[in-house]
């Protein structure tokens, strides 16, 4: 059975099983929605690049397993080397504490189960939750009809987090496809500070496709950053949605880097909502095969003296296939917005393909905002000069492509996490750097 069908199939057990009931309505509705819009094909603008057919066509498992044998040793090989960071860990959706290390205090952490079924909670998540998700995507409408797992974090005002907080989730022992609906709801309160790693790993050879959901809340004067750590196998598909709004005075960062995965579509939405923001936007993409990776971004500078900055590198082999669609939307009332946007991309071989869409839509007469994208092969002079000193073609070409990826993550400040991202550069280009 085609996913379409297994999902309002579903749907009214999935309601049995939670012991959480006060969403029942919006779930049916959100069902409602997805119904009405479909899933997108190639003929919808948003997804003209982007074939799902692979995706809905198979049939999946909506309750997985939750019983794994997965060992220490193998989370460790998950880890960036963090000692010092904290971590929690999703086996099979279901959080696991004997695999997690939280040591923060004075902050509301939870799994965002749990926190549905936390009646001290139910304030927060009328103000907050879903208030930012759009209602137009089949994605987030079918994420909000069976959200389940995923965490809630809200960092109280003044509060800063010194350590970065490592998100995993892990499927295993599934002996089905397996749909998972990750859904996370982050509120950092004015003046506090939190950095956090999402990773996800499939460690069957059963197709796992995960719909998630992130809405990111950043107030005055507070800072926001969430990294991306995309490097799942050959059997993985990723839907990810995230959702930032801005308070005057804030930061927010999502750095997306995208190694592995059959299709990964990333759809990022950053709403500015004050005066004095900034906004921090980079991706890294190399893949080869017959993957695909597809960047769609929007900005929306609703208020004047703010601040938008997006840096998308990517490098494809084989007959893989990119997307980069990069909107920034500038209001009439967003006077002295600086908006950059910046797709680069090489492709290796003749199979690889990459469609680029920059666009800039704007209101206002008092702005800086520059787009550009670039499509092409290294540099034959550059390649020349090293290659006259010694190193052999393909080592010189992978010292090229490293340089060339490596300014979009000048802005990491977690070293652990830069260093593996370098590493990861270096494994997928085949060359020794030294760090």
């Amino acid at each position: 059975m085609a996913l379409y069908e297994q999902i309002t199939d579903n749907h009214n057990k999935f309601l049995e099983s939670l012991r959480h009931r006060f969403l029942d309505e919006d779930r049916k509705a959100a069902l409602q929605r997805f119904e009405n819009i479909g899933f997108p094909t190639k003929k919808d603008e948003e997804y003209k690049y982007t074939n799902l057919k692979e995706i809905t066509e198979k049939g999946y498992n909506f309750f997985p397993k939750e019983s794994h044998n997965i060992t220490k040793e193998q989370l460790e090989q998950l880890h960036l080397g963090e000692e010092n960071f904290d971590w929690i860990t999703f086996v099979n959706g279901k959080l696991h504490k004997e695999l997690s290390k939280v040591s923060i205090e004075n902050v509301d952490f939870l799994s965002f189960n749990y926190a549905l079924n936390d009646e001290k909670h139910r304030e927060v998540f009328d103000t907050y939750f879903n208030t930012i998700a759009s209602n137009d995507s089949a994605f987030t409408n079918l994420n909000q009809a069976y959200c389940k797992y995923g965490f809630f974090l809200k960092v109280p005002k003044n509060v800063v987090i010194e350590k970065p907080i490592h998100v995993f989730y892990i499927s295993q022992n599934q002996e089905e496809n397996t749909f998972y609906n990750t859904r996370n709801l982050l509120i950092v309160e004015e003046g506090a500070k939190v950095e956090i790693i999402e990773s996800h790993h499939n460690f069957d050879s059963t197709y796992v496709l995960t719909n998630s959901v992130t809405e990111i809340f950043t107030h005055p004067n507070a800072k926001a950053d969430w990294h991306k750590l995309q490097n799942d196998n050959d059997t993985s598909y990723l839907i990810d949605n995230t959702f930032a709004k801005q308070e005057k005075d804030s930061l927010t960062t999502v750095n997306t880097f995208s190694f592995g995965g059959k299709l990964v579509r990333n759809n990022l939405d950053f709403i500015q909502n004050g005066s004095n923001i900034n906004s921090f936007m980079n991706g890294i993409t190399i893949i080869g095969k017959d993957q695909l990776v597809d960047h769609h971004t929007a900005v929306h500078h609703n208020f004047p003296n703010c601040e938008s900055y997006q840096n998308y590198k990517g490098i494809y082999n084989g007959n893989s296939h990119g997307v980069f669609n990069g909107k920034v939307f500038v209001d009439k009332i967003a006077q002295k917005t600086n908006a950059y946007q910046q797709n680069n991309n090489v492709l290796l071989s003749e199979g690889a393909t990459i469609d680029t869409k920059p666009q800039l839509e704007i209101f206002a007469d008092d702005v800086k905002c520059s787009h550009g994208c670039t499509v092409g092969q290294l540099n034959e002079d550059a390649l020349f000069y090293l290659r006259a000193r010694g190193i052999s073609k393909k080592e010189a070409q992978a010292l090229l492509l490293y340089a060339f990826a490596n300014d979009a993550m000048q802005n990491i400040d977690i070293e652990p996490l830069k260093e593996k991202i370098s590493k990861l550069l270096a494994e997928k280009l085949e060359v020794d750097i030294e760090f």
